[in-house]
């Protein structure tokens, strides 16, 4: 009777372990450590984990390093090693390993001396589950289109929208910033015209499959693609992005198969290499709330800002220097509704989406968070944009995942065109440019930024002892010339945003005051370059015509 007992209580104990969709297979944990003591890096020698574009960027934004900033200590992972466990990444910021085990090997490690904690990160599903992520799929279907048009082609009205033409035409195009794209995969990049110019200017600084734990990230899901294109490309005529001349590096953190917290986790570890590479700005459009059945998912109380893997993350991004550009999420009409992490971390800049007359896109998350932060920060166009399709076919998808990356790619020029900003400053900067900055809601935040705005803000812009009337309405235009100046006979030569040469003056010596004699009448609403040349200066100003 007793052998039959114990028989049974076996029996069930299997059955309850199959339940339970463990059956001793290995999964994967975060497995925090300790402490870093002991470490053979320090603060005073950042060059041996840190590039040389990493340690300026900190250096300019006056941030210092910390022990957080170091590597994890290698003999406590050469200690898990030891035990046989398979360990797959490491991360400096939560100072953790990403570790594939078995439940068993796992008991063993957490009997070691400097395992702090552990935290599951996948499981094996009791049933047939789909994707449940916030990722709609509006932004994933692609509708044909082709018409001619100008240099931006079809894609125009959705960067028109926040002064990109204007934003070009200044001399700002991304150049010298460098963006990660964090996504589900990049099929075709690498053989699509309109990225070939990457390649060929060696403005693709590198790539990682942190899914796959690979470097090629050419295949999986086509979304990345689609939201590279709208920053990256570059094919006159019929699409071309926000930023086509900023570096990119191109990360798959996410398997758009499942979803799982270890995905999460993929998007610390590619923050953290970005922040080693010396990246600018991340992009991500991804966001995370439910999760396949039976992990963990958050509830919209989690989306306080300090709760979430991701979303800690995304803060301790920001902290290195990094602008974290995150989509809001496309829960809008749905039951959840508000954003999903990491759009709740206070330190990103959060973006929902608008439709082509600038009204909120009814699938768009809206906010608050948890802890009542408005959110999102700003939108932009989100609904039926332009995008480019894994085959390079042209046609327009929906959802903030390609609102975020347009407005990304406005960052990054923003950013080239005032570089002594910190993040947060630049932050800040996007939400005052907003066309809703006296009055955000959780809707469309501050509303939908301008370069225009950023020109018109600056008054009488002076660069260099010259200052110009800004903005114009009906008065006449009038530079400002210091002594320097008044020295020697200069030319003044006047362009629109396109380029086209409008007016040409001499501005002849010993005179502090010119008035230009073009009418602004004359002069169509837009923003303005006047270029003043002498035989040994030359200084471009900005303007617009109201």
């Amino acid at each position: 009777m007793r052998s039959l007992t114990l028989f049974v209580c076996l029996l069930l104990l299997a059955l309850f372990a199959k339940a339970q969709g463990s059956g001793g297979a290995e999964q994967k944990h975060l497995i925090y450590f300790t402490d870093k003591n002991n470490s053979p890096y320090s603060v005073a020698q950042p060059a041996l984990y840190l590039s040389a574009k990493a340690i300026e960027r900190r250096s300019k934004q006056g941030i210092a390093l910390s022990v957080r900033d170091l590597p994890v200590n290698s003999s406590y992972v050469s200690g898990l090693k030891a035990t046989g466990a398979k360990v797959l990444y490491t991360s400096r910021w939560f100072n953790a390993a990403v570790v594939q085990c078995s439940p068993e090997k796992l008991a063993e490690l957490q009997t070691l001396a400097f395992i702090k904690g552990t935290q599951q990160l996948n499981r094996l599903p009791t049933s047939a589950s789909g994707k449940k992520g916030t990722q709609s799929n509006d932004s994933l279907k692609l509708e044909k289109a082709s018409f001619d048009a100008s240099y931006f082609g079809p894609s125009f009205h959705q960067s028109n929208m926040l002064g990109i033409p204007e934003l070009h035409a200044a001399g700002y195009q991304g150049e010298g910033m460098t963006i990660a794209v964090f996504d589900a995969g990049f099929p075709g990049v690498n053989s699509i015209s309109a990225f070939s110019h990457l390649f060929q200017n060696g403005q693709l600084k590198g790539t990682y499959d942190f899914v796959g734990n690979k470097k090629d990230v050419y295949g999986h899901s086509q979304h990345g693609t689609s939201v590279l294109s709208t920053m990256a490309a570059y094919e006159p005529g019929r699409i071309v992005g926000t930023s086509p001349k900023a570096d990119y590096y191109l990360f798959r953190t996410e398997d758009a198969a499942t979803e799982h917290n270890i995905e999460e986790v993929n998007w610390l570890l590619a923050a953290e290499f970005a922040d080693s590479a010396g990246v600018d700005v991340i992009n991500s459009s991804l966001g995370y709330t439910l999760f396949d059945a039976p992990s963990y998912s958050y509830t919209y109380s989690e989306l306080n800002g300090n709760t979430t893997i991701i979303t800690r993350a995304a803060d301790l991004a920001a902290a290195t220097g990094m602008l974290v550009v995150t989509s809001a999420g496309n829960e809008g009409n749905k039951a959840w509704r508000y954003i999903s992490a990491p759009a709740d971390a206070d330190s990103v800049l959060t973006v929902g989406a608008v439709d082509s007359l600038s009204v909120h896109a009814l699938f768009s998350s809206v906010g608050p968070t948890a802890d009542q932060r408005l959110k999102p920060d700003v939108v932009a166009m989100g609904q039926q944009v332009y995008v480019l399709s894994s085959s390079g076919n042209l046609g327009r998808s929906s959802g903030t995942s390609f609102s975020g990356p347009i407005m990304a790619g406005m960052v990054a020029c923003i950013w080239q065109a005032r570089p002594k900003l910190t993040n947060m400053e630049l932050l800040e900067l996007m939400r005052q440019l907003g066309s809703n900055y006296n009055n955000p809601n959780n809707t469309i935040g501050y509303g939908i930024p301008t370069y225009a705005r950023l020109v018109t803000g600056l008054a009488d812009e002076l660069a260099d002892g010259i200052s110009i009337t800004n903005p114009v309405l009906e008065e006449p235009i009038v530079l400002r010339m210091d002594e320097t100046w008044q020295q020697e006979n200069a030319l003044a030569r006047l362009y629109d945003a396109s380029g086209k040469l409008v007016h040409t003056q001499m501005l002849f010596a010993n005179q502090a005051v010119h008035t230009l004699s073009i009418r602004p009448s004359r002069l169509k609403k837009g923003i303005y370059l006047c270029q003043v040349s002498s035989n040994s200066r030359n200084v471009t100003l900005r303007f617009v015509r109201l």
